[in-house]
């Protein structure tokens, strides 16, 4: 009962609160300054991790082993955690949750690999279990502690069914960051890219060096650039590098660029012609971007302009009209 009492005391509760804030605080502002370097060795990892797949299904496939997919034991070992593997296996959840956009889906969010797989499978099967019975006995033992405990329970369905779209909602939220920084960054890329190709440069060079220079630009974009350099240099049918590229970013101006350089592959076409020309149209389609943005300025500003400004104006213009007609009544009736 003690222990009740101090869980349902709303000073305790208060306190609770106020150190889960702090720590939040602290953790935010710590991590501005230790997350880029995280996040650079994170991605470098991967790509480590995708160039390691791509040699091993070569060698695979050269070797005329069984299955040229079949990744070597660094990569199975990489593949996630044994409880999540065994959790995903026991209750067959790529059967319920996988289907052929599944892995195209996660890699345009960042995440690639088994060890991504599994780790989706394994959250999209444990968060609504989890929200259930956290918030049944929040509920329980807090705000609805007078009320029956079924009434509690329904109440902690429905946020268990919450939990059971939130990591699709996280995830589709991290894809829209992620292609928000490609396309912010392609444009630029673009033209160098099409610079290092007319100084003489091979398009897997010219990719490389670009990667380079954007880094510090967009991290995003120079991830995928250097996935796709890898592609270039171990798979048999180039086209399949640039296609990968298209899809993995699922941004039509990206994908209108590699189909360009697969025209030029496959018919023998001048790759600085192609480039030329698809800069030239993104060059227009920012500025129509830039156009569409100032058009729609003003009926952005109706709202604010009504509700802020308006009212402040009609003041400054009547109330010295209204002092003087009020102190006139006031002389008048005295």
């Amino acid at each position: 009962m003690d222990l009740v009492a101090t869980l349902t005391n709303t000073q305790f509760l208060v306190a609770v609160l106020a150190a889960v804030s702090a720590a939040a605080v602290v953790f935010s502002i710590g991590a501005t300054f230790f997350s880029g370097g995280s996040k650079v060795r994170q991605r470098i990892r991967r790509v480590a991790l995708e160039r390691e797949k791509m040699r091993a299904q070569e060698m695979a496939r050269l070797r005329g082993s069984g299955d040229p997919d079949q990744p070597t034991r660094s990569i199975r070992q990489a593949a996630g955690k044994d409880y999540m593997k065994n959790v995903v296996e026991k209750f067959s959840l790529e059967k319920a949750f996988v289907d052929d956009k599944t892995a195209e889906t996660l890699a345009r969010a960042g995440y690639r690999g088994q060890s991504a797989m599994t780790t989706w499978l394994f959250v999209r099967f444990v968060t609504p279990f989890a929200l259930f019975f956290l918030g049944f006995a929040y509920m329980s033992l807090t705000v609805f502690a007078d009320k029956p405990l079924w009434l509690n329970a329904i109440y902690a369905l429905l946020v268990g069914l919450i939990g059971a779209y939130l990591p699709i909602v996280l995830l589709k939220n991290q894809t829209v960051k992620r292609q928000a920084s490609i396309r912010r960054a392609w444009p630029d890329a673009l033209d160098l890219i099409l610079l290092c190709v007319e100084s003489g440069m091979s398009v897997e060079h010219a990719l490389k060096r670009v990667a380079k220079e954007m880094g510090s630009q967009s991290a995003e974009l120079a991830e995928e650039m250097t996935l796709t350099t890898a592609e270039l240099s171990f798979l048999e049918d180039r086209t399949r590098a640039y296609d990968n590229f298209g899809r993995r970013t699922g941004l039509d101006n990206v994908k209108a660029v590699m189909q360009a350089l697969i025209q030029a592959e496959r018919h023998g076409t001048s790759v600085g012609t192609s480039l030329r020309v698809m800069a030239e149209e993104g060059r227009e389609q920012r500025m129509m971007d830039a156009e569409k943005k100032a058009a729609a300025l003003p009926p952005k500003l109706t709202v604010p302009l009504i509700v802020f400004f308006l009212p402040v104006l009609f003041i400054v213009i009547i109330s010295p009209a209204m002092i003087r007609v009020f102190a006139n009544g006031m002389m008048g009736g005295g």
